[in-house]
């Protein structure tokens, strides 16, 4: 039962597993069996450049749950420093920097959204942030207010008022309560440089198609998966071991990079595991907010609901295997039934939705989310909870529409528009008119989900 239940683990959406003589395997096998009492450390590294957690991110979320439950410790490294650079992974042009700012109020929804997945325990999950290595004493931003020491008042321009600043704020000496701050000075970073060639970079495909294209590839976007493969070494060594990093297919290089900075370091090196990158509403692209056909692990359970049933039915299998918890024996078997022709899809969709909507806000939301969506749009009523807003008649419904956020632009409601996919719900008339105005209190249907009452003023 226990290599079965590992077995799973290690196979069930992973695209890529490099572990060399077993090493991870046998680590997680003793671990079950109370044969290894070391925490097996498994290293999750993320830039906060956006704050939602989305369904795509939750397949790594949930796989890293499971490892949890076999009793590995997780660690979140929030790439604030990393992020600040931007991995080109995935994009044909330079990521445009964000603020720091930006970064610090996405790293916190980030935290706060992982708790609906993850176990927070301290015995099993961990957070850190890579300024705590990449960032020195003379990099600290002094506040305006003096600091303290033995009761003196310190200049907090001064290298000891920084140096103290320094102390305070990191993570290894306020939650970790270690004795030494390790750190990656830039004699460190040359070091690394020096086993790694300039080929083995270039190799990448996207900086191969770059060039092809005779586009711009900057320096800074090269030594990105250095530096990430350092923060491979830094965990190891403020945390005991970093046995495997896990990540999407996108990142297979990177966390390859992992392995080689960690034998410089003389160092046991990392598993990789990659996992199968969820598709978006489309079925087709991958889920990503930028292509707006993305779940929100936030979203509202009627949203949420919704969402999941407007999926094509090629992609059920597919979500019930990266989505869900159900097992492989009973994903294998809807894909047989779907595929003879023996079950509805839709009544398969309606249980896939029922079983996500249920991850994240319980079996009660579910059931109501399922009772609404038959209500709303088998037998083509309205919901009972939909937005309410007021404004003055004679205001454009666009731009109403644009100051509550149910459309993004007026190109979009445009093309809504001409495409007959705005509607009075209450009569089914077509809004056909894209300058309409308000004229009395109405029910909007926009698109297949989307419902707004606007009463006037």
């Amino acid at each position: 039962m226990i290599t079965r239940d590992v077995q799973e683990v290690l196979s069930r959406a992973v695209s890529t597993f490099v572990d060399p003589d077993n090493a991870f395997r046998d680590k997680l096998e003793k671990k079950q069996k109370g044969e290894y009492d070391r925490d097996i450390v498994i290293k999750l590294g993320v830039d906060p450049t956006r704050p939602d957690i989305h369904l795509g991110h939750a397949v790594l979320l949930r796989k890293l749950r499971q490892f949890q439950d076999l009793g590995a410790k997780v660690i979140f490294l929030v790439g604030d420093v990393t992020a600040s650079i931007g991995d080109p992974t995935g994009k044909s042009k330079v990521r445009p920097e964000i603020s720091g700012a930006e970064i610090q109020k996405n790293m916190q929804t980030y935290l706060d959204q992982m708790g609906k997945i993850l176990s927070t325990d301290p015995k099993v999950f961990a957070w850190i942030t890579n300024s705590e290595w990449f960032v020195n004493v003379t990099d600290i931003a002094a506040p305006a207010s003096t600091v303290e020491l033995d009761g003196k008042s310190i200049d907090p321009n001064s290298f000891l008022g920084k140096a103290i600043l320094y102390e305070n704020t990191r993570i290894q000496r306020t939650s970790l309560k270690k004795d030494a701050i390790a750190t990656s000075s830039l004699i460190n970073f040359l070091s690394f440089l020096k086993g790694i060639t300039h080929s083995r970079l270039i190799a990448r495909d996207m900086f191969q198609e770059r060039i092809a294209k005779g586009e711009e590839l900057y320096m800074h976007e090269m030594m990105y998966p250095v530096l990430q493969g350092i923060d491979s070494v830094m965990i190891a060594r403020i945390f005991g071991s970093c046995d495997l990093e896990i990540g999407g297919t996108d990142q297979t290089f990177n966390m390859l990079m992992g392995r080689d900075t960690m034998r410089m370091a003389q160092l046991p090196e990392q598993s990789v595991m990659s996992l199968e990158i969820l598709p978006g509403l489309d079925g087709k692209e991958k889920m990503s907010k930028s292509l707006d056909n993305y779940i929100a692990i936030t979203d509202a359970p009627n949203d949420m609901y919704g969402k999941v049933m407007s999926i094509p039915d090629t992609a059920i299998a597919v979500y019930f295997r990266l989505a869900t918890y159900t097992s492989v024996e009973e994903v294998e078997n809807i894909e047989k039934e779907l595929s003879g022709g023996k079950t509805n899809p839709k009544d398969v969709k309606m249980r896939l939705a029922r079983q996500i909507v249920a991850e994240y806000h319980g079996e009660e939301a579910a059931k109501s989310a399922e009772a609404n969506f038959v209500e709303t749009f088998s037998k083509g009523g309205i919901p009972t909870d939909i937005e309410t807003v007021q404004a003055a008649a004679g205001d454009k419904l666009v731009d109403i529409l644009l100051g509550q956020s149910v459309v993004e632009s007026k190109s979009e409601w445009r093309r809504l528009v001409d495409d007959g996919a705005v509607r009075n719900a209450e009569t089914d008339q077509k809004i056909e008119n894209p300058d309409a105005a308000l004229e009395a209190p109405i029910i909007l249907k926009v698109g297949k989900r989307r419902f707004i009452k606007i009463d006037i003023l």
